[in-house]
């Protein structure tokens, strides 16, 4: 039997975690959450791969391509594109997927731009202010939602 596949999407910037604003961001780096993810879904039964990246188009023809590759669904840091990314939204929206959003900083303690997203009306699940952790809860839901009722 193949194993689900979720996608993990990291927005712009991400890939400078561990070295960009660590008081906000800690000094994890994306490799280290990449890592702890695959494992972690590799535990319950799910193949996880992550992908990063700082352009906007670039993620769109990710999600765009999620269903023939038959992925079940999506853990999504849209990073700044969250307040910004009409186009994302509408990607995710176009394809179906379950998704949960995930931001590593407690947005509602930044600034006010950052208090509206794009996603979350879309989302099953929205987690923010758990630092890297949170990628850990974001995944653990949406592999109890992708999990046959038993």
């Amino acid at each position: 039997m193949q194993k689900k596949q979720i996608w993990v999407l990291h927005g712009p910037n991400l890939n400078r975690l561990g070295l960009r604003e660590p008081e906000i961001y800690g000094s994890t780096t994306l490799e280290q959450i990449n890592q702890s993810l695959t494992t972690r879904g590799q535990f319950q039964g799910f193949d996880i791969q992550c992908h990063q990246s700082n352009h906007e188009g670039a993620l769109i023809d990710l999600i765009h391509r999620a269903p023939d590759a038959q992925v079940a669904g999506f853990v999504i840091n849209p990073a700044a594109f969250t307040h910004t990314s009409v186009a994302l939204r509408d990607a995710l929206a176009a394809v179906a997927l379950p998704f949960v959003e995930i931001h590593i900083s407690n947005v509602y303690r930044r600034e006010p731009f950052r208090h509206q997203s794009y996603f979350s009306d879309l989302a099953l699940a929205v987690i923010c202010g758990f630092g890297p952790n949170g990628y850990n809860l974001a995944l653990d839901h949406l592999m109890a939602q992708l999990q046959p009722a038993s």
